[in-house]
């Protein structure tokens, strides 16, 4: 008769990628681009472009960090409560790297060109998924943290 203990996984690469990625995407989408547009002497088209170079270098790193999040939860012994958020927040990555983002680029490049683009939805729309994407990353640190079978 084997008895099986749960240990934590507390130094599992799920975990520290999760809370990683958490932190940068809190940095970054939630506090230094509001903070850009209260800077009363930054110009809006300067802050947008400043947007659109850290968003697009941003989601460079949110594709190493997807792939190396979704390499820890398929391989390591997490169950499905640390997978299904990783796999989805990295389909968020891919939503937003080859659909919204070059959306709103084209957006910054109208009006940096002097032109006022029609009201759009891509904003809001980008903004809920960078919500969506930090609670699937909360979901999985947490799910990261649950005891797991030893083997």
């Amino acid at each position: 008769m084997s008895v099986h203990r749960a240990r934590p996984a507390r130094g599992s690469p799920a975990l520290l990628l999760a809370v990683f990625w958490l932190g940068l995407l809190a940095g970054v989408s939630f506090l230094a681009t509001p903070v850009k547009f209260a800077a009363p002497g930054l110009s809006l088209p300067v802050a947008l472009e400043v947007g659109r170079v850290t968003f697009g270098l941003f989601s460079k790193v949110e594709w190493g960090l997807a792939a190396l999040l979704c390499a820890a939860v398929l391989t390591g012994r997490l169950g499905a409560g640390a997978t299904l958020p990783a796999l989805l927040a990295a389909g968020i990555v891919a939503l937003q790297a080859l659909w919204l983002l070059p959306v709103l680029d084209a957006r910054v490049g109208e009006i940096a060109a002097g032109a006022a683009p029609s009201a759009s939805r891509h904003h809001g729309i980008y903004v809920a998924l960078e919500a969506a994407k930090a609670l699937l990353l909360i979901l999985a640190a947490l799910a990261a943290l649950r005891p797991r079978e030893a083997r």
